[in-house]
């Protein structure tokens, strides 16, 4: 790799950190000695690169920098392509349209026009399941989690019996043939998983989360993580008294 390709790579590794990155993380994920790694920073701030930070604290792009696309590698155009085409096999028309969207965009906003290696990968997703028409609420959704406002539905039962709910949805999940919506349920007080299948009815409304989305995503994880660790002491129990 020449100095222009690892100049290139150091800032694309910087943009993949929210938060500063010491320069000896940077300089073991490039494969160079922390010393390159220093000097390397230093000529990208020379060359005007909104880096902040200093040797010993570690380093971070300004929030709001863009840096032009770069040429991709054929491993990451063939991800590109077949991670685009799995999303616009699925029966949500905004992702569906906006996936093709954003490969037509990569492909005339790079140096090279790649709209011919686009076409022409040879990878395509299986799809087990029959193609189904397309969930309207999907897009709903979606706009519930990035507003963080609650959602009202009727919700059927295993049984078909209905209830009326406002959730707060935290996660959306893509099955092949079905989508989950996980969520906060205000009726229950507690985290539970909602097939899109069984809502009847869903409305958008203006009343806001009462705690923010990403609060209720790691309060979600640690659920199932201790979940996961009393299922699996109870199964190792059950395997010691078998013995």
């Amino acid at each position: 790799m020449d100095k222009t390709e690892r100049l290139f790579a150091v800032m694309d590794a910087l943009r993949r950190h929210r938060r500063p990155v010491t320069a000896a993380s940077l300089a073991e994920e490039q494969n160079v000695s922390v010393r390159t790694l220093y000097r390397d920073v230093q000529t990208l701030i020379g060359l005007g690169a909104p880096i902040e930070g200093e040797a010993g604290i570690g380093y971070m792009l300004k929030p709001g920098f863009f840096l032009p696309p770069l040429m991709f590698s054929a491993e990451e155009l063939e991800a590109l392509v077949l991670g685009a085409r799995w999303v616009q096999a699925q029966p949500d028309d905004g992702l569906a349209g906006a996936a093709k969207n954003a490969l037509a965009k990569i492909a005339t906003a790079s140096p090279e026009d790649l709209r011919d290696k686009i076409n022409d990968t040879g990878l395509w997703p299986v799809l087990v399941a029959s193609p189904r028409p397309p969930v309207a609420i999907l897009g709903q959704i979606r706009l519930a989690m990035r507003q963080e406002k609650a959602l009202h539905i009727v919700y059927g039962d295993e049984t078909g019996r209905p209830s009326e709910r406002v959730v707060w949805p935290i996660q959306l999940a893509y099955y092949e043939g079905k989508q989950i919506i996980v969520a906060w349920c205000c009726m229950r007080g507690a985290f539970r998983n909602f097939r899109t299948d069984r809502i009847g009815h869903l409305r958008l409304t203006e009343e806001r989360y009462g705690t923010r989305r990403m609060a209720l995503v790691k309060q979600w994880q640690a659920e199932r993580e201790h979940e996961w660790s009393a299922w699996t002491e109870r199964a190792a129990a059950r395997s010691a008294s078998q013995d």
